[in-house]
This record gives C-alpha cells, sequence and structure tokens, in this order.
C-alpha cells in the first residue's frame, strides 16, 4: 500500500493563470487548508502508523456523541470530512494531533499529485454516450436501430453474454483518480492551490489530494524537446504557409 501524506479540500471550479513565461495554463482551484489532525493510528496500537485529518467545520448540531468526544480529545473543531493517510511511523511522528495542517505544510509549486474525487453523475446512459460506440448505419433498409449496441451474445459458445460486455448502464457517479497532475501554484493566504487541468467532480464536491504514487516530479510531455522538422518539401511548405514553419 502507497505511504504518502495528502491533504482533504473541496473543488472550487476552474479558471486560468498565466505562467512566468506567459503561458496560459488553465487550472483548477481547490480549497485545501486548513486542515487538522484529528488523531493518530500507531503500529503498537492499530497495527500499523497513520494520520487521521478533518477538513471543514460543521455545526455541533450535526455531530453525534462518539464523534463528539473524538473532536474534543483532540481539541479541534467538529470536522465534516475525516480521512486516514498512512505514513511511515516515524514520518507521523512530526506531526501532532490537533495541529493544522496548510497545503505549504504537505506540498511545493510545481510538484506531481494524485487527485481521487467522485465523477459527475451521468445518470443511465446507452452505449454510444458511455462507451463511444458508433451506432448502426443510418442506410436504406435500417428501421430504428441507429443508437443500438448490436449484437451481445453468443449462440453456440459460450451460450452466454461475457461478464464486462460494454452495454448501457450508469454512467459516472463513482471514484476516480487522475495520477501526475501538476500543482501549479500555492494561494498561501486564502489556503487554495491551483492545480494544472482538470479534476473529477463537481464543483463544491470534496477531493483528495496525494503526493504522487508514481513519480516525484512533475514532467510536461513534449517540453524541452526541440520538434523534429520534416524532411518533405510539401510539408514543410504548407507548415510555412500556416505560418508554424
Amino acid at each position: 500500500m502507497q505511504q504518502r501524506i495528502g491533504l482533504v479540500g473541496k473543488k472550487i471550479g476552474m479558471t486560468q493563470v498565466f505562467a512566468d513565461d506567459g503561458e496560459r495554463v488553465p487550472v483548477t482551484v481547490i480549497q485545501a487548508g486548513p486542515n487538522f489532525v484529528v488523531g493518530k493510528r500507531t503500529v503498537e496500537k492499530d497495527g500499523y502508523s497513520a494520520l487521521v485529518v478533518g477538513f471543514d467545520e460543521k455545526p455541533l448540531r450535526l455531530v453525534n456523541r462518539p464523534e463528539a468526544g473524538v473532536f474534543k480529545a483532540s481539541n479541534v473543531k467538529p470536522q465534516r470530512i475525516v480521512r486516514e493517510f498512512r505514513l511511515p511511523a516515524e514520518e507521523a511522528e512530526k506531526f501532532s494531533v490537533g495541529q493544522a495542517l496548510s497545503p505549504q505544510d504537505v506540498f511545493a509549486d510545481g510538484a506531481a499529485v494524485d487527485v481521487t474525487g467522485t465523477s459527475k453523475g451521468k445518470g443511465y446512459q446507452g452505449v454510444m454516450k458511455r462507451h463511444g460506440m458508433k451506432g448502426g448505419r443510418n442506410t436504406h433498409g435500417t428501421h430504428e436501430y441507429f443508437r443500438h449496441g448490436g449484437s451481445i451474445g453468443c449462440r453456440l459458445t459460450p451460450q452466454r453474454v461475457h461478464k464486462g460486455k460494454r452495454m448501457s448502464g450508469q454512467m459516472g457517479n463513482e471514484q476516480v483518480t487522475i495520477q501526475n497532475l501538476q500543482l501549479f501554484r500555492i494561494l498561501a493566504e486564502e489556503g487554495c492551490i491551483l492545480v494544472r487541468g482538470a479534476v473529477p467532480g463537481a464543483p463544491n464536491e470534496y477531493v483528495i489530494i496525494h503526493k504522487a504514487a508514481t513519480r516525484d516530479a512533475y514532467k510536461r510531455k513534449g517540453v524541452g524537446k526541440e520538434e523534429v522538422r520534416s524532411k518533405n518539401p510539401l510539408k514543410a511548405s504548407k507548415k510555412a504557409a500556416a505560418g508554424r514553419g
């Protein structure tokens, strides 16, 4: 299991900002602070080490007695979302119960992050929207069969529909993780982070931001490499005419 620190946040929406070199960057704004350390899990007591982190204060009238006891013991106001982040014991020791975590305490500008959220629900959809199938032919003799999925089974062998067959059904409203996004900028005063590109979920929904599982630094494809010029004179002339050569 991956052991990496992260934060809980709320997706605010998308906007655009400009990099130092003038590049216009589409970013998602995520309110990621403050998070509070509600508790700890230790190897001696629980069999593993982890931080229990809470985000987004909620009214006392919505808190039951067991929850109230946990928050009172940690000297933290009740939080709407509580999540565990498994960490090595020596790293978990750096944090104390009741401590407030801001984005700059965990991440740095330009870091690679994984964002987990619940995708937008699309309801019950057909095979064309859900799986991108092309549908039936709109030609002579075809009646009311334009958006169907076609044959789904095998008559002789195995005389059933294979499991996992792509068919119509519920689309979206499931947990999705987008890996290796760039944490473009941290807005310390607002407690927000700007993530390059889109992240799962609708505005005002909660997301989990982890340090990337597969890499330590963010790297954009194609950046820093000179484009190989075509040796085909016809292609070169077309590029020049389009103002790209």
